[in-house]
């Protein structure tokens, strides 16, 4: 396999980058060059909801640059993705269609759970480290902008990711104003801090514990190099020294004794304040920080998809394992849920020919039905509705924000009758409708909370689908309803499922 040259181009909150990186068979991915620009696009964004006519003049000079670097690398492909300052702007359609008439690059904006799945598959790519850490307890803690991400892992499980409206670039903005009125400007950043960490600590840090903290970001990565000589791993209690030090000498002595750029040195207090609470918040005795980008991430993506890197971390099973814990909060049937899910996932495979989908929608059915029920936590009578809104209102890293809508709508619509027009375009439609068609004969076969079935045999024979259920009570409920849930199953795929059950009882 030729050696392939790749541009992973990363317009961020307050700059852009671009990483070059060389693939090869051999050699895997290996970076050999990096441009960056400082550019705060999230402070037009945070503050007005637009990106001013000013900035949008500077971001595609800059990107006019970098189309010229990759031409002189000769790149054979690039991705170029934007964050929360582009996905947060009101008129981000038209700001993409100057970008690509102007510079001749496609953008594309990454939803919040898209852009931390990269970083934490960058993140993941530093292999056995990466797998110590959060064997002992771990929670990844993606610094943004606009935002934070934390996830939290427990055993090599991912226990939830969380994201926090704490951003540096949004922190420095909402106390602008206060800090020339102030002697206490850190003791401001601490209490905001902390009032959104607080409700994290109370809700989801009751019984864990978290040995390390693994850092994703801009600064604070390159400050630990600087504290650490060179290393990547020091301990709270030196963190905790440097933020003291840094208080007294303040951001401008602080970035150059750090030889950091001036022009970053107003977010250097709030990065380090930030970390500093969640070391507090978390009890957390180490700091790593790998130094990885979002460009690394989409590098690592695309290496991926083309088989230069292999995985060493298996992410699907993180999916699995938040949807379960998701499902464990919303007090969901344990039993009923698993049975459904194998199930559903023995549906699936057996009618491949039918429904010609693939590992990913194969994927979204079982999550569908790890939370099938979790509505019925808000409320019995409107369970459908609210296990959509409940689906749609947490953040499932890996999954992007239509994948999510896809499980919200199979939850939904599993229960609730199926509206052909309420999707956003007819191929996702198209899917929706088969994955319920799908979803609901597995429930109907699993319709009872007292688990009785033991094993689902399937047949697909003439324009039949013939499911032979061995259970060990009378099926006479599940075949009451059958026929209603298993119509839709007819309707999509021209085929009607037949149950019966094993002559093992009388029924």
């Amino acid at each position: 396999m030729a050696v392939k040259i790749f541009a992973a181009i990363d317009v961020g909150s307050y700059e852009l980058a671009m990483k070059i990186f060389e693939f090869s068979a051999k050699g895997g991915m290996k970076e050999i060059d990096h441009v960056r620009h400082r550019i705060e696009l999230g402070t037009d964004t945070y503050n007005t909801g637009k990106i001013s006519h000013e900035r949008v003049e500077e971001l595609c000079e800059v990107l006019q640059e970098f189309s010229q670097i990759m031409q002189t690398y000769h790149v054979d492909a690039y991705r170029a993705y934007a964050t929360s300052a582009v996905r947060e702007t009101v008129n981000a359609p038209v700001l993409l269609e100057q970008i690509k008439l102007r510079t001749g690059l496609k953008v594309e904006v990454l939803s919040n759970s898209e852009q931390r799945f990269m970083h934490y598959k960058a993140v993941a790519s530093r292999g056995e480290q990466f797998s110590r850490f959060i064997g002992e307890g771990a929670a990844v803690v993606d610094i943004g902008g606009g935002s934070i991400q934390i996830s939290l892992f427990d055993n090599d499980s991912l226990v939830t990711t969380q994201n926090i409206r704490l951003g540096i670039l949004r922190m420095r903005e909402m106390l602008m104003d206060l800090k020339p009125k102030t002697n206490h400007y850190e003791q401001l950043l601490e209490e905001l801090a902390d009032n959104q960490l607080s409700v994290f600590k109370r809700l989801y840090l009751k019984d864990k514990k978290i040995q390390s903290i693994i850092i994703v970001d801009d600064y604070i990565s390159y400050i630990m190099q600087k504290l650490g000589k060179g290393q990547q791993i020091i301990t709270a209690e030196q963190f905790h020294g440097f933020v003291d030090e840094m208080q007294k000498m303040g951001p401008e002595k602080c970035a150059a004794s750090l030889g950091v750029a001036q022009e970053s040195a107003s977010l250097l207090l709030p990065s380090a304040v930030l970390v500093r609470r969640i070391l507090k918040a978390t009890k957390a005795v180490n700091i790593w920080a790998p130094g990885v980008s979002l460009a690394d991430g989409i590098a690592y993506e695309y290496g991926e998809k083309e088989k230069y890197i292999r995985n060493r971390h298996d992410f699907e099973n993180d999916i699995i394992a938040c949807a379960i814990n998701m499902s464990k909060r919303y007090q969901g049937d344990r039993e009923r849920n698993r049975l459904l899910e194998e199930v559903a996932m023995q549906l699936f495979d057996h009618t491949k020919k039918i429904h010609g989908m693939g590992k990913r929608e194969r994927l979204l059915l079982r999550i569908a039905a790890l939370l099938n029920d979790c509505g019925r936590y808000v409320s019995l009578e409107a369970a459908a509705e609210c296990g959509y809104s409940i689906i749609m209102a947490t953040e499932m890293i890996g999954l992007s924000h239509a994948e999510r809508e896809i499980v919200a709508n199979l939850v939904r619509f599993n229960k609730a009758g199926f509206d052909y027009t309420a999707k956003p375009d007819p191929e996702t439609s198209l899917k929706i409708a088969k994955l319920t068609a799908i979803f609901r004969v597995a429930d109907g076969i699993c319709r009872s909370y007292r688990t009785k079935v033991k094993e689902v045999k399937l047949q697909v024979r003439d324009e039949e689908l013939l499911i032979t259920v061995d259970a060990d009570e009378k099926i006479t409920l599940e075949k009451g309803f059958f026929g209603r849930k298993a119509s839709m199953f007819e309707e999509v795929f021209g085929i009607r499922p037949v149950l019966k059950q094993k002559k093992n009882l009388q029924v």
